[in-house]
C-alpha cells in the first residue's frame, strides 16, 4: 500500500473554510428567521420553526466549529514526475492519482476571500474530469502550475 502524501495544503485554510461556513450559515439562519415570522404572521405552530432552528444551530457548529479542521487535517497532495497523488475526505477518504500524460491545463483560481489570506486554488484538469487543490499560499500555487505544466508537457512529448 501507498504511504499517503506528505504536502499539506496552507494552514489558514482553516480560517477560509470558517469564513464560508459562517457565510453559509447567516443564509440559514435569515432562512429559519423568516420561517419564524411566516409562522406567526399565518398563526401556523411553531413546531416546523423549531425543528429548522436545531437543524441551523447543528449546520453552524459542524461548518464553522468542527469540519474545518477535520478538512485541514485530511487534505494532502504530492506531486511526482509521473503522477499527481491528492488525498482528501472527513469520513470517506479519496485518494486520487492523476497520470502527468492525462493533463489538458492548469490553473490557478482566487476569490476574494482566499486573495485576503494570500491563498489560491490550483485546478488540475484533464480530459474527464477536474481536480482541485484548495488554499495553497499564492507562491506555492503558481509554482506547482508551472512545474506539473513542465512535467505534463515532457510526458507528452515522449509519447
Amino acid at each position: 500500500m501507498r504511504y499517503p502524501p506528505s504536502q499539506r495544503i496552507a494552514p489558514s485554510a482553516i480560517k477560509v473554510w470558517k469564513i464560508h461556513g459562517l457565510i453559509y450559515s447567516i443564509i440559514l439562519m435569515l432562512i429559519t428567521i423568516g420561517l419564524f415570522i411566516t409562522a406567526a404572521m399565518l398563526k401556523w405552530n411553531y413546531w416546523f420553526s423549531g425543528i429548522s432552528l436545531i437543524f441551523t444551530i447543528v449546520i453552524v457548529l459542524l461548518s464553522i466549529i468542527l469540519i474545518p479542521s477535520l478538512r485541514w487535517r485530511r487534505w494532502r497532495y504530492q506531486l511526482y514526475d509521473q503522477e499527481i497523488y491528492i488525498q482528501h475526505g472527513i469520513i470517506i477518504v479519496k485518494r486520487t492519482l492523476v497520470p502527468m500524460v492525462r493533463v489538458q491545463h492548469v490553473d490557478t483560481k482566487q476569490g476574494p476571500i482566499l486573495k485576503k489570506f494570500n491563498l489560491a486554488n490550483l485546478e488540475i484538469t484533464t480530459a474527464a474530469t477536474t481536480h482541485e487543490i484548495p488554499a495553497l499560499s499564492e507562491a506555492e500555487a503558481e509554482q506547482l502550475r508551472d512545474q506539473i505544466s513542465i512535467l505534463a508537457r515532457v510526458e507528452q512529448d515522449d509519447i
